[in-house]
């Protein structure tokens, strides 16, 4: 089986980020897509050893914040490489909350989208989360950041948490 095959498939990267019980998180994913129109639907795969996996299931909804190719390096290193258990990383980049509560940095985002949290799916080093759209936005008319932009451009690196990650 030739897994490099699933490198052809298309990525962007996202924050998602939650709060319950005054502690918010957040995480930069690969893996968030539409899955339906009627009713609005998105879903975000999020690794269940991050902290913002287990806020996002305490707090009953997330958000996802579609980044931007102005991203740079330190921005996606703040909410990628860093744990919300033991760093604020709303502090640095600016912290507004979206329709469902959860924390947001409007940096480098081109949209926002906020989800009450419908089904979680268990599927073995993640979890799924499905979200019923509740606030959807445009924030800048920057393109989107793909995965692709990220790799080649930026020269990021694949974390052992990431859904697409391969050793």
């Amino acid at each position: 089986m030739d897994l490099t095959s699933l490198f052809t498939m298309t990525y962007g990267l996202y924050v998602v980020s939650a709060e319950a019980d005054g502690q918010r998180a957040g995480c930069i994913v690969n893996t968030a897509t539409q899955v339906t129109a009627e009713p609005p639907r998105l879903m975000v795969a999020v690794h269940k050893d991050n902290v913002t996996a287990g806020v996002i299931r305490r707090a009953g909804a997330f958000t996802v914040t579609v980044l931007d190719q102005t991203a740079d390096m330190p921005f996606i290193g703040n909410f990628g490489f860093r744990s919300s258990d033991t760093y604020d990383k709303f502090e640095k980049y600016g912290c507004e909350t979206s329709a469902v509560g959860s924390p947001y940095s409007p940096q480098h985002a081109c949209a926002l989208i906020g989800a009450k949290l419908v089904d979680t799916v268990d599927v073995g080093t993640h979890y799924l989360f499905v979200g019923e759209i509740v606030q959807a936005e445009r924030t800048s008319d920057e393109p989107p950041l793909t995965y692709a932009y990220y790799h080649a451009v930026l020269k990021g690196k694949t974390p052992p948490k990431a859904s697409s990650y391969q050793a």
